[in-house]
């Protein structure tokens, strides 16, 4: 039924496909879990269907599997579709961490290749010269492998670096490119910063019908994820009431779902229309819960949208990264995590494939960074929740 599903994807279209995926998914995830390949056009399947319950499901269950058994090159897998799942639920620390582990087991266990997901991450984190840098080496290798799915790849992830950056006309062209092809996942993600990059650019027509095809995918889709997403595109392009009616359907959705990137964003839009709306009070709420949730995720272009709106409606801004964890490399991030949950040593050893002893000198760069001189005070200085308890 995948075969199908997937078959039909690219003869006729989303729409088309939309119900067999799901119920090939379906079927899927009630079956015992194995370790096998299958997991992965499964994976993509979940991707494009803007099903963020399956997902981090499959991803996780075979990454655990791997570990169980020492497949690497499963878990290698099951990490990079773990780190993109962790950037657009804006997590963007774990994926990081997720991405260097990845990378330590690259060595050996396949061939390199393109850098989709620190492309993604950089791109999220508005940083343009390292997402350039990328971009020119994606752009130079995808044609030199043929992987024509990373184009259009990197054309979304220029499109979200862009439309954070507040460079409109370049995230326009961006998510045109990405849109213009239809590969599973990212063409379908690229609408709607599509229809940002429009209606911001004063492109209204290109906007509209880019909102036309998101709608038709987000209804086949269904899920709160993709109604979210959809219900805030159709606010960028209303008016009065009824933009607002949307603006609050899109957080009501968004709140439901793990995507607290999206549901930040729309926030964010929401505070920019309340502030042109002479409502100030307004606006303040809505940019101020997007400003510490782009804060916390490290979206520093994003953040900087939500800091120039707040000192437009009068309010002082003060920094809210926080310095002192940023300076935890990926690893050492990710140990003092799992620390944190419990895990001793070995354990946390034998979960990234390091040596005890390796995890313990980790451990002592981490306090001392930190301040702390105990396994228990990281229960004090680390959050005990995502960038999602920012913005419920």
């Amino acid at each position: 039924m995948l075969l199908r599903g997937l078959a039909t994807r690219l003869s006729d279209g989303y729409i088309v496909a939309a119900p067999t995926l799901k119920e090939a998914l379906r079927q899927h995830r009630d079956e015992p879990r194995e370790l096998d390949w299958l997991w992965l056009p499964y994976s993509l399947a979940a991707m494009d269907l803007w099903d963020e319950e399956a997902w981090p499901e499959l991803a996780s269950e075979q990454a655990k599997l791997a570990r169980a058994t020492g497949s690497l090159s499963q878990l290698r897998y099951a990490l990079d579709y773990l780190a993109s799942y962790r950037i657009q639920a804006g997590d963007l620390t774990e994926a990081a961490a997720l991405v260097a582990e990845a990378e330590t087991l690259n060595e050996g266990i396949r061939e390199p290749t393109l850098p989709y997901i620190p492309l993604l991450l950089a791109a999220w984190r508005g940083k343009e010269h390292i997402a350039r840098a990328l971009i020119e080496e994606m752009t130079k290798n995808a044609v030199i492998r043929g992987e024509g799915c990373a184009i259009s790849h990197t054309d979304y992830a220029a499109a979200i670096l862009y439309n954070g950056l507040s460079k409109y006309e370049l995230a326009l062209d961006a998510a045109g490119k990405a849109t213009a092809v239809d590969d599973i996942g990212t063409s379908s993600w690229a609408l709607c910063e599509l229809v940002e990059a429009g209606t911001r650019s004063g492109e209204g027509q290109l906007a509209s019908a880019a909102l036309d095809r998101l709608s038709e995918r987000t209804d086949a889709s269904g899920t709160d994820w993709a109604k979210g997403i959809e219900a805030r595109s159709r606010a960028l392009l209303a008016d009065g009431e009824h933009a607002e009616d949307l603006y609050l359907e899109a957080i009501d959705r968004l709140g439901r779902s793990q995507m607290a990137a999206d549901l930040a964003r729309t926030r964010l839009s929401y505070g920019e229309w309340l502030r042109r709306s002479r409502r100030r009070l307004d606006a303040r709420q809505q940019l101020r819960s997007a400003y510490d949730a782009f804060a916390l995720m490290g979206a520093e272009a994003f953040l900087e949208r939500a800091r120039r709106e707040l000192q437009a409606t009068g309010e002082k801004v003060r920094k809210r990264i926080d310095e002192t964890r940023d300076e935890l490399t990926p690893q050492e991030q990710q140990i003092a995590r799992l620390a944190r949950e419990g895990l001793t040593n070995p354990e946390i050893g034998a979960q990234l494939f390091i040596s005890p002893r390796t995890v313990e000198w980790h451990l002592r760069k981490v306090f001392t960074k930190l301040g702390i001189n105990s396994r228990k005070s990281l229960r004090d200085v680390l959050p005990d929740s995502g960038p999602a308890a920012l913005i419920a």
